[in-house]
């Protein structure tokens, strides 16, 4: 098990975000409320219920303007203009992005609006963090249609060559040829963050329930697991921790992939330091177990709330704290931060006034975390059953300081406990020490129920 930093050992700060979702048809004052799956669109009108100048409570996402306000006051900005910002003052070390950059108007996607949208955000990141080094994956929310993901064995007009070369040509600044060579096959690679220290991109979309090309095959496309498991070997045997990064959290992937994964993690927990998604733009995590009892934690997947404000959500970010480069380092994760916009606040500052993000909580300080370690975060959700002022500050986070209005009763309650256990897919077995108890195909459908995305 990974061990505390010695006192005095350097730690870094990582940039992450996630779910940007720029809508660049968001127009300010129209109406928040709609009959189509996007709204905060169209023509300027009068009166309540229309779209604020920062992002609207609703089934909206954010204007450029936002994504724009929330990289310019963090501390690697190129701009002075973070005299307004709440964040700490020391810089990042690198920065995780892991995808869904477009809009969900997703009915009227084209690839050059995919394209477009790529090429505008990273060259915005460019300007803002400058040389800071950012490390993509790939959101499923980048293809159109959504969600299609041909494996690599696809050619000509249906395959995914169009998307990933974009993405080669747009990054190739970010990240070493040979991880551009994997990304421009399969959409994912892995590359050096600094010495000691690799990361892995996966390309979540092929585990996804959603992508209809894996009714082919869902065992390994593209072979990325049997990829995977040999960078891991290399890794394990050069001496190095490594940072896993993808869209879609494990437990929300196809049975076999996401068990096959889980497997992989077990196999390599002392080299595998972290790992980081995005996808239900809510914050929480998944814990990993021991293949053999399911009670000693091996690892987490942290699972950051997103930047877009849909559905009801204020924009966030986060900020992770690991353990450095220094002789024998674990890379863990020692902490992490919390960032948002309050959009209410936001909105009714006077036109002109640079919207201020704050710290929503710090994870050990607000949960009284002795580290952050996988042990941690299991005796955490083992103290939400029986805490109620716990669980609530808990769901109060988890939807980024906007919950909604309807509180979370025992079922929910049942079904959140039982997803933070879930590393893998649809095992039960992981939620049978938790109370309240719950039959699991009414759990697996309370989950059906809040995904967003």
């Amino acid at each position: 098990p990974p061990v505390p930093p010695p006192p005095g050992a350097p730690t870094a700060r990582i940039l992450f975000l996630t779910d940007l979702h720029w809508d660049r048809q968001y127009v300010p004052g129209s109406a928040a409320a709609c009959p189509d799956p996007l709204c905060c669109r169209g023509a300027p009108h009068d009166g309540p219920g229309a779209a604020g100048f920062w992002g609207t409570y609703g089934k909206c996402d954010l204007p450029l303007h936002t994504i724009d306000a929330l990289l310019a006051q963090l501390p690697n900005a190129t701009s002075d203009s973070a005299s307004n910002t709440s964040n700490s003052t020391k810089a990042f070390a690198a920065a995780y992005w892991t995808g869904d950059i477009p809009a969900h108007d997703v009915w009227q996607q084209t690839r050059g609006d995919q394209l477009r949208a790529l090429r505008t955000v990273t060259a915005l990141l460019r300007t803002r963090l400058g040389g800071l080094r950012v490390f993509p994956a790939v959101g499923n929310h980048e293809a159109t249609p959504v969600n299609a993901f041909p494996p690599p064995y696809v050619r000509g007009n249906q395959s995914a060559a169009w998307l990933y070369d974009a993405m080669a040509e747009a990054w190739q600044g970010w990240l070493p040829p040979t991880a551009l060579r994997t990304l421009r096959a399969g959409g994912f690679y892995t590359a050096q963050v600094w010495p000691g220290l690799r990361l892995v991109s996966l390309n979540m979309n092929f585990c996804s329930q959603a992508n209809f090309w894996l009714l082919i095959n869902s065992t390994d496309p593209a072979g990325q697991l049997q990829w995977l498991m040999g960078v891991l070997a290399d890794a394990e045997r050069d001496r190095e921790k490594v940072h896993i990064i993808g869209h879609i959290p494990p437990a929300h992937c196809l049975r076999s992939w996401s068990w096959n994964y889980y497997r992989i993690v077990n196999r390599f927990e002392s080299t595998i330091a972290a790992q980081f998604f995005g996808h239900t733009h809510l914050d929480e995590f998944e814990l990993f177990y021991d293949e053999e009892t399911l009670s000693r934690p091996v690892s987490i997947a942290f699972v950051a709330p997103s930047v877009t404000t849909y559905i009801n959500l204020n924009p966030g970010y986060r900020v992770y704290e690991v353990a450095g480069s220094y002789p024998g380092s674990s890379h863990a994760v020692l902490d992490h931060e919390t960032f948002i916009l309050n959009l209410t606040e936001a909105n009714a500052a006077p036109p002109g006034t640079p919207p201020r993000w704050q710290r929503l909580y710090s994870a050990r300080e607000a949960y009284g975390l002795p580290m952050a370690f996988p042990a941690d975060w299991d005796r955490l959700v083992r103290r939400l059953q029986d805490d109620e002022q716990l669980f609530q500050r808990f769901w109060f986070h988890m939807h980024k300081g906007h919950p909604p209005r309807e509180p979370c009763g025992g079922p929910c309650k049942a079904a959140l406990l039982c997803a933070l256990r879930s590393g893998r897919a649809a095992d039960p077995a992981l939620c049978q020490p938790l109370r309240p108890t719950l039959p699991f195909p009414r759990i697996q459908e309370l989950w059906q129920q809040r995904q967003l995305c």
